[in-house]
């Protein structure tokens, strides 16, 4: 199983390469996550956050049933300290997996992605039907001391007979795979739960 319990970026990227998903516990150096867990902090207590939506261009919806986060873009500007740390250290990621596996990853999209007790996000995949632009998808998550009875687990369907896996969404763990392959969801947590949710993305043909 794709479970390397390692810092090391290539480890991250073997198992990627060898299965199209992997899940890295403190993956993350510890030092990126308190600045990080304290922005999150920050957005929900001067209500930078926005509710999610589903769907795209003219098919956009807001639907709580479905989406239950609210999020805030991570701007590629950001002169936020964590911002710019997490951001150089998904780049060395791109860069050692377009090494090895030639997928023409071009950029990182990401927002964080905060959910209130009881809210989830419903199976579904990364990819739209009509743009094949996000190539791996990749989730970051930010909560300390988290349980197995606080829940909010990502459930990531591997498809061909195999058990989905349910990944706590502890901090400093990592999770990657291919964006039009695995559809997952987010269960609903008993408590507030953070992450930094995002795509690395091909050039526009």
């Amino acid at each position: 199983m794709s479970m390397p319990n390692s810092r090391s970026l290539d480890d991250v990227v073997a198992a990627l390469l060898d299965d199209g998903w992997v899940v890295a516990a403190h993956a993350v150096p510890s030092e990126l996550l308190a600045p990080l867990a304290q922005r999150a902090c920050e957005l929900e207590r001067s209500n930078e956050l926005v509710s999610a939506n589903v769907g795209r261009a003219s098919s956009r919806i807001h639907d709580p049933e479905v989406r239950g986060d609210r999020i805030c873009w991570i701007e590629p500007s950001t002169t936020h300290r964590g911002e710019t740390a997490l951001l150089a250290w998904l780049d060395r990621l791109r860069a050692r997996i377009n090494q090895r596996a030639f997928l023409g990853l071009f950029e990182f999209e990401g927002h964080y992605a905060i959910y209130a007790p009881g809210h989830g996000y419903v199976k579904h995949r990364d990819r739209f039907r009509d743009d094949d632009a996000r190539v791996l998808s990749c989730v970051v998550y930010l909560n300390e001391r988290w349980c197995d009875a606080d829940g909010g687990q990502l459930r990531l369907h591997l498809g061909n007979g195999q058990a989905p896996i349910d990944v706590l969404p502890q901090a400093g763990t990592v999770v990657a795979f291919l964006s039009d392959r695995f559809e997952h969801e987010v269960l609903p947590a008993a408590r507030q739960r953070a992450s930094i949710a995002g795509w690395f993305r091909r050039r526009a043909a």
